[in-house]
Formats: structure tokens, sequence, C-alpha cells
């Protein structure tokens, strides 16, 4: 059954991924040779106007086909295209919507789906702000010298990332998995202090803690008109951990190790899946979102790139040189499968040693 469930997932984030491709090229007159669900061997397609539907053999993810792609032109090389159809005819502004309409429809689906299970659960919780309101006795933070009332203004770790948090959560999201010593700059009556403190693991939450506790969180009544409001808020504190790990990867080189792949979001899929559906279902609005985010980044065979290469071309009003791109798709590529690789090795070693 989670074999089921993950196949689900994976498949209607990328469906809709590429449905948001696909409906902006349509917008924009752009030729699409087919539209299809799922990967491999064709079981299933209908020709609707001019663009193929189809559904294949392997049920995870699928793609559009777009003349001027060079996929999707070597797929269908007698396929006569009418004149100015290509995504390559098109303005710079139209490609880059094209190209960032995938992105926008995982945001969205991400956004319906917090909103929808914030409203079923019918009250936000919002977490306090940075402020030590309790220390555990005999804890690290009692020991580095923290006081009830100190308001954590900036969060230092020993590669030189840090963070300013607004709430708590901010703060428990950067340190969450970390053992290293961090600098802990507090406020206390007027006067600013840094403290330096090492977690301890601490087996009942089977995490690294400090021992500082906050306020508690305040809880909002919510309705369906205010659920989108809150649905809002909690893609940010998400796209906030997302965006603290990739700065932290690209300037400092921590966080790959809490990096998940495959394997791991299976894992994931199986523990939410268990949990009920409106589990299941933030599940799917967490890696929607991070998809969404991680597709922004400028690399060539992601939407990001794509978009980078589309502005570079419109500023020099000419196509960039073929085989420099193809050499950086290349090295792009083998970036990325060898990030897949570690991300599975990864798992598969927490997944052993569990």
């Amino acid at each position: 059954m989670t074999l089921i469930y993950f196949l689900v997932l994976l498949s209607v984030i990328i469906v809709i991924h590429e449905a948001g491709h696909l409906l902006a090229a349509k917008k924009f007159n752009v030729y699409c040779y087919e539209f299809s669900f799922g990967m491999g061997p064709l079981l299933w397609k209908k020709k609707t106007d001019e663009t193929q539907y189809s559904v294949r053999a392997i049920p995870i993810g699928g793609y559009v086909a777009m003349a001027g792609e060079q996929d999707g032109d070597e797929a269908y090389p007698d396929v006569q295209v009418p004149e100015g159809r290509r995504i390559t005819d098109v303005a710079t502004w139209k490609k880059i919507i094209i190209m960032i309409a995938g992105v926008c429809m995982n945001f969205l689906l991400a956004w319906v789906l917090f909103s929808m299970i914030i409203l079923s659960n019918g009250a936000f919780a919002s977490s306090p702000k940075a402020i030590v309101s309790e220390i555990v006795a005999g804890s690290p933070a009692e020991k580095a010298g923290f006081a009830v009332g100190d308001v954590i203004k900036k969060v230092t770790k020993e590669d030189g990332s840090s963070v300013k948090p607004d709430t708590f959560l901010d703060m428990q999201v950067f340190s969450s998995g970390y053992d290293g010593v961090e600098i802990y700059e507090v406020e206390r009556d007027g006067t600013r202090y840094e403290i330096s403190v090492q977690p301890e693991y601490d087996e009942e939450s089977d995490s690294y803690l400090i021992g500082i506790v906050g306020n508690e969180s305040t809880y909002t009544e919510v309705n369906i008109l205010n659920c989108w409001y809150y649905g809002g808020v909690e893609m940010k504190e998400i796209t906030k951990l997302m965006l603290t790990t990739i700065r932290g990867l690209i300037f400092h080189g921590s966080g790959l190790q809490n990096m998940s792949g495959p394997v791991g979001i299976y894992q994931a899929t199986e523990t939410y899946a268990a949990l009920g559906l409106k589990s299941f279902l933030f599940l799917m609005a967490q890696i929607s979102l991070n998809i969404g985010i991680f597709n922004l980044l400028p690399l060539p065979v992601l939407d990001g790139g794509q978009i980078v290469f589309a502005l570079a071309e419109g500023i020099t009003g000419k196509a960039l040189n073929e085989k420099v791109k193809y050499y950086i798709m290349i090295a792009c590529w083998v970036l990325l499968i060898g990030l897949m690789l570690f991300v599975t090795w990864n798992d598969i070693t927490k997944l052993i040693l569990k």
C-alpha cells in the first residue's frame, strides 16, 4: 500500500508541475506535441486538436513535449509545426512565464493543501517569539549561562552559517539535527551577550537539545475565509527552512546529511500515510513546495536554469552556442546524479543503522 501512496504522491506533484508548463505554452500558442502522465511504454493515448494526451506504463511523473525543445522535436520528426509556433519563436518574457508556470503550480498545490489542512484542524498555532521562558535543570543551556527572559537575536554554527530568528520555530528549524557548538547572541536587560553552547542528545525526543523552552503557542480560530492567509503563513515557514538548507549547502557545505532522496521520501510516505489522510496531504504539500523551490535553482537542467538561458538570449539578442549549452547541461546532470546517489546512499545508511 505504501508503494501506491508513494506513486500517487510523486505523480500528482509532477503532473501538476507539467500541467503548468502545458497551460502556459498553449496560452502563448506554442505547439505541444504531447502531454504524458507517466513514463516509458505507451498504454493509452487520445489526440485532441494538436496535442496527444498519453498514459504510460511507469506511473511516476510526466512531461510536456513542446516544439522547439530538442527532446520534443527529436521524438516527433514528422510533425509539421506551423511557422512561429515553436517555443524558440516566442518573446523572452513568454518563455520565462512558460518555464516558471510549473513552479507556480507546485506552489499553488502546496498553498491549497496547507490551507485545507489548517481549515480542517479548525485552528492555527503560531510559534512564539524567540524568548527563553524556561531552562531545563542540568541542561547545556543552564551550564552555559542562559537566563529566563533572554531574547535570542542570532544563532551561529561552527561553519559560519547563522539565523536571526523571528520565532522560536525559526531557531529550532535552524538547529535541528545539529550537534556542534553554536553561539547564541541574546539580549538581556538591554545588553547583548554571546553564549557558546553545545547540545546533548536526548533519547526521549531522539534529537540534540540545549535545554531552553519558549512560551506556549498562540491559537487562532480558522474559517473558510482566513484559512488561505494561514496556509500562506505555513508556506512561508517551510520556505524559510528550505532556503536555509540550500544556503547552508551552497555556502558552507552543511546540511547535506539531512537531505533525502527517493528512499527517504518513500520512508516518509509510509510514516505519514499511517497517520492518516491529513498527514499524507501535508507531506504532499511539503514536497510540492520543496520541488518548486528546488526547480528555481539556476541549473540548466532545472526551470531556473532555462529561465537564465532565456534571459541571456533575450539580452544578447541571439541564441547561445548549442555546444556550450550541451556541455553545461551534461555537467549539471553529472552534479545532480551525484547528489542523488549521495542522498540515496545516505537514506539507505540511515535505514540500516536505524
